[in-house]
């Protein structure tokens, strides 16, 4: 079809489980992304350039790809470090404290091991971690559906309602994230755009699908968001325990010991102060970065959006106005603002209701991008996959 890449494969559903099952999440990552691109190839051949769910799935899981390689980690940290020193009063204190309290190291290794332990390197490690498990938790569920979709419909040549019904026959009832009725009605909603000849009305039917898969997506990803954002909180008895160890490598038992008896006589040490300013410090450089990794989402010809920011365009005229009532119903559910980008950025990502609000406005907005539909890795890079191995270059 024109203004499309050729169709060169059909993902099946064998194809995902054996994805799905990869053990190494930074090969099994792109292999998700490019089943991804091939997905939502397969349903543009039948519906046209306006962007289906797989379509945004294949930018999103390249995007969560940076994140599980932490392929930027450098970058990130230099940006958290070099954004403000740590409070250098708080390090100047802390260093007099632990000399007076019996600590052998000097001046330049206490600055060195505290910096050291304000690193949100640990952070990206667990958000990492939870982000591979949600990628592969949404393809083995939502990509295994499409695939079985597209072996089971893909090629009618007119309407068949006992088919999409068997179909759907296969999907739990009741509402995510444990029920899969949003995914019922969305590609039954498919299904019928595969028929519509209006081309307004199979917009909006579409529009109205990806929009029920991402309920459907997001309410199971619940728990991973929210761990990968709270990667950034960094427990503070471990964090106390991390500072005294380094100030006091051998004799570090016998100094808390003492802090430990000072606090049972409700004397705390001026050190419980200075590590409580410098955790402030550690928590902030962990949620700067683990935001700049999970708050951004990277478009073709480097388009960059912020989650937290208004989206920059307009609906396309196909979607200014909606007409299909289903999807006038959704949009005043879970848009608060159904007719405009107004208030879209998210003011905090592990909130369900933000997250919807800014992703429904992106599915309309970017509806007929056909740039989204470019491939997220290159022929050499792909062939490489295909065997299983790891590309080269940037990814």
């Amino acid at each position: 079809m024109a203004g499309l890449p050729a169709l060169d494969h059909i993902p099946t559903v064998a194809e995902v489980d054996r994805i799905a099952a990869l053990a190494d999440p930074v090969l099994r990552n792109l292999q998700i992304t490019q089943c991804y691109h091939e997905l939502a190839l397969t349903m543009a051949a039948r519906t046209g350039v306006c962007a289906n769910w797989c379509t945004f799935a294949t930018w999103a899981s390249k995007q969560a790809g940076q994140t599980i390689r932490r392929e930027d980690l450098a970058r990130a940290l230099q940006d958290a470090f070099g954004s403000a020193p740590a409070p250098v009063q708080a390090m100047r204190d802390l260093i007099s404290f632990a000399q007076a309290f019996g600590s052998k190291r000097s001046r330049s290794q206490v600055q060195a091991l505290v910096t050291g332990l304000l690193s949100p390197r640990a952070a990206i490690e667990r958000a990492s971690e939870a982000v591979a498990r949600g990628n592969k938790k949404v393809y083995e569920e939502i990509g295994r559906e499409f695939a079985r979709f597209y072996a089971t419909c893909l090629h009618d040549a007119a309407f068949d309602a006992e088919k999409i019904a068997r179909f759907c026959e296969d999907l739990r009832p009741g509402e995510p994230p444990d029920g899969q009725q949003a995914l019922q009605q969305a590609f039954t909603h498919y299904y019928r755009a595969f028929f519509e000849s209006d081309p307004k009305t199979r917009a909006e039917l579409i529009l109205l699908a990806n929009i029920e898969i991402g309920f459907h997506e997001q309410a199971r990803l619940q728990p991973e968001i929210a761990e990968a954002i709270d990667a950034a909180l960094i427990d503070r008895q471990q964090f106390r325990q991390q500072v005294i160890k380094a100030l006091f490598p051998w004799s570090g038992w016998f100094a808390r010991g003492r802090l430990l008896v000072g606090r049972l006589l409700d004397r705390p040490s001026p050190l419980d102060a200075l590590i409580d300013v410098l955790l402030a410090e550690a928590r902030r450089r962990a949620h700067f970065v683990v935001t700049e990794y999970l708050m951004t989402i990277g478009l073709p010809h480097g388009v960059r959006l912020r989650l937290g920011d208004d989206l920059p365009g307009p609906f396309p005229a196909s979607l200014r106005q909606i007409a299909l009532p289903d999807l006038r119903a959704l949009l005043e559910r879970l848009d608060p603002t159904p007719d405009s980008t107004r208030d879209t950025g998210a003011a905090d990502w592990a909130s369900l209701p933000d997250r919807l609000h800014f992703i429904i406005d992106m599915f309309r907005c970017y509806h007929e991008a056909p740039d989204l539909f470019e491939a997220p890795f290159s022929a050499q890079q792909v062939a490489l996959l295909k065997a299983g191995r790891l590309p080269p270059g940037r990814l």
